[in-house]
Parts: structure tokens; C-alpha cells; sequence
């Protein structure tokens, strides 16, 4: 017979997962809007109290490039002040658990980030990041990957020196956007080059979607083999073609624990023009209609694990108001579908029942509750031809 217990199928499923919050960094990035300091400053407060406790919250490279964090000292700013921590106490929550990023993927980002962990306003843990491609590599750092890496090895140093962490992240895992199919294998040795010169943890990325359900658990499967502390791997899936759902699941059967996600699947390459007028950003986007392109969902996804049995310390309900919030923020319908729909409930919706039910059983003098008729077998007997032979 067959199996039923999914955690027996799949022995390395977590039974607890951990998913970290980058939409005030990696969300709004893509957005050809400004949003408020302010709204930053909101949407990464809210999260952390509705049991986020890994936030990426700003870029710290050129803000002329990407002037959508040119406030990136007054969110840390914020993050770090007394005010922040003491409505954090109030709630219960230990600010020592929360870990603070800030994307830093050139060496000069690196020391800005020294310069405000000195000032006392510095983030936890920074990123940088490179591809197995070298294209997209190149599109996104403006260097060779054996300069980057170098540039990398340096980098960690002084983060380590400085009392930070350094996430390494790993992209073009399962394809590129510039040269198309990659090999896993790459990144699995990318991965352990990371690890090698003392990064932290490693975001494994799949930036455009290329990723499939099949290929993500090969993936991850080789990884854990290879390296099997589950703390030190992130999985990070982009949403193109509506199967990003299947690649979470996906990982979580090959025994990932942790993931990030973005409120309303926003995300993708750095915006080129912002509010009435063009900026550098990374230059031009790699895709055709910028609408369909960003991370993977946190509010389906919360959902989805959520309603799997697996702990993540998350307030759901409040995550799907913060998502109903975001939409009037960006002054946009969003991608998640949990906002509208919300979660299943074990209780169902009885305000959706229609009147008369039990009036028709009594004519019919049937019990509560009977689902047959009163003469038919206990059991089914199925035709013989169609009896499991096992």
C-alpha cells in the first residue's frame, strides 16, 4: 500500500520554518514610485511585530542609482533607536533576536555599513551577491566574477572584524535572464566558495523564475547532502509563472527550513525611473512587461505553510491586513490571493449556508448528520474490476 504520512515520504521536511521579511528592501526596489520614509519605517515595524525576526531593510550602495534608499540611514536609524526598542519590549520581543540586513553588494557599500555599525545605527548582517552566470553577474555587480570574488573575501573580513555576518547569495541557480540554462552544480560549488572565505549563510536565488518544482529538489537535495545544516541555507524564489508555490514546496521537501518572501510578490530588478523621472538603476530590465516579475508571495506563502501544520511564528491575520495595507501604499492591485480569499477555516463560513437544510431532513426523516441512505451498506463494495490488487 501506499504511503500516506507526508513527513514519512519526505523525512526531511521541517516540522518549524523560519521566513524572513525583505519587502522594504527588495520589494520596493522595483517600484517606479518613491515610498515614504515613514511607510519603510511602518511596514518593517509591523512586520517584526507580527513575528518577523529577519528583515532586509534597505540597499546601502548608490543612492543615485537607486535613490528608492536614499533614506537608508533613517530607517536603520529608526530600527536602532530607543523609541523602537521599547515598543518592541512592550510587545514580549526580545530585540536581540532581530536580525537587520542591508544589501551591500560592492565593497564600498560594505564599508558604509562599517561606518554606521560604528555611528551605532549599522545593520546585523550584510549581502553580496553573485551568479553562476557571468552575464548577469556582470549586470549586476560591473565586474568579472574572479575580481567579485576576490572583492568578497575582503569584504567579509571586515564584516566579521566589524561584528557583523555577511550573507553570501547564489544566483542564477536554474537559469539566467541574459544566457539561459546554468548548472546546479555550479552553484553548489559557489556555495561552498562562500562558505570557505567566512560567509554566514547563503540566499539561494532564483531571480527570474527559471526555477521548477523538479529541479529545486535535486537542488537542494545535493546542497543538504553536501552541507547539512539546514541554519545556513535560504531559499529565495522570484514568481514569473505562477509555479513559485511549488518550488516552496519543493524545498521544504528536501528539507529546507528557511525563506524569504515579499508582502504582494512585489520585487525584481532595481527600478530605472522613479516617480517623473529616469534613474541608472541596473539599467535596462531584463523582461519585457515589468507587472509579472517579483519574489514569491509572503502572504500566500505564510498561507500555504500555515495550513501545511508547519510553525513559523508568524500572526497571520496580521500579515494579510499589512498586505491589504501595501496595496494602497503602492496604489496597486497586488499578487497575493490570500489577502482577498484569506485562510481556509477549519470552522468553515456557516454565514454562506442556505436556509432549510434541516426542515428538508426532517421531511425526508433522515438523522443529523446522515450523509446515505438508510438502506444502503456501511462500506462501499467496488465493482471487481476496479479492487486495488495490492
Amino acid at each position: 500500500m501506499t504511503e500516506h504520512d507526508y513527513w514519512k515520504i519526505f523525512p526531511r521536511m521541517p516540522r518549524k520554518v523560519t521566513i524572513g521579511d525583505i519587502t522594504v528592501r527588495d520589494g520596493f526596489q522595483h517600484l517606479e514610485k518613491f515610498i515614504s520614509t515613514r511607510a519603510k519605517i511602518f511596514y518593517a515595524e509591523e512586520m517584526i511585530f507580527a513575528g518577523c525576526r529577519n528583515i532586509e531593510v534597505t540597499n546601502l550602495g548608490n543612492p543615485y542609482l537607486m535613490p528608492q534608499f536614499s533614506d537608508a540611514e533613517e530607517v536603520l536609524g529608526y530600527l536602532r533607536s530607543d523609541r523602537f526598542r521599547s515598543k518592541c519590549a512592550k510587545r514580549g520581543i526580545d530585540y536581540d533576536d532581530i536580525c537587520i540586513t542591508a544589501v551591500t553588494i560592492r565593497e564600498k557599500s560594505v564599508d558604509r555599513a562599517i561606518e554606521l555599525r560604528q555611528k551605532g545605527i549599522g545593520p546585523d548582517r550584510c549581502l553580496m551577491m553573485v551568479s553562476t552566470e557571468e552575464e548577469h553577474h556582470f549586470a549586476n555587480s560591473g565586474t568579472s566574477l574572479p575580481d567579485y570574488w576576490k572583492e568578497c573575501e575582503r569584504s567579509i573580513r571586515k564584516c566579521r572584524d566589524a561584528g557583523m555576518k555577511m550573507c553570501g547569495t547564489v544566483s542564477t541557480i536554474w537559469g539566467s535572464p541574459i544566457a539561459g540554462a546554468t548548472e546546479l552544480q555550479d552553484a553548489v560549488e559557489f556555495t561552498k566558495r562562500f562558505l570557505e572565505i567566512g560567509a554566514s549563510d547563503i540566499e539561494h536565488a532564483d531571480h527570474d523564475g527559471s526555477a521548477s518544482a523538479p529541479d529545486v529538489y535535486r537542488y537542494f537535495s545535493m546542497i543538504l547532502d553536501e552541507i547539512p545544516d539546514t541554519s545556513v541555507h535560504i531559499a529565495h524564489f522570484h514568481e514569473t509563472k505562477r509555479v513559485a508555490a511549488a518550488s516552496v514546496l519543493a524545498a521544504l521537501q528536501a528539507g529546507i527550513t528557511h525563506f524569504e518572501a515579499v508582502l504582494g510578490g512585489m520585487g525584481g530588478q532595481p527600478a530605472n525611473f522613479l516617480d517623473d523621472c529616469p534613474v541608472p538603476g541596473t539599467g535596462e530590465y531584463y523582461y519585457e512587461d515589468p507587472r509579472y516579475v517579483g519574489l514569491v508571495c509572503l502572504e500566500d506563502t505564510l498561507v500555504q505553510i500555515d495550513e501545511m501544520g508547519i510553525e513559523h511564528g508568524y500572526n497571520v491575520d496580521r500579515v494579510l491586513w499589512l498586505g491589504r495595507q501595501i496595496e494602497r501604499t503602492v496604489g496597486q492591485r497586488l499578487r497575493s490571493e490570500a489577502v482577498i480569499n484569506g485562510r481556509t477555516l477549519k470552522e468553515g463560513y456557516p454565514q454562506f449556508a442556505r436556509p432549510g437544510l434541516k426542515k428538508v431532513k426532517e421531511r425526508f426523516q433522515e438523522a443529523p448528520g446522515q450523509k446515505l441512505p438508510a438502506d444502503w451498506d456501511q462500506k462501499a463494495v467496488l465493482p471487481e474490476h476496479l479492487r486495488s490488487r495490492g
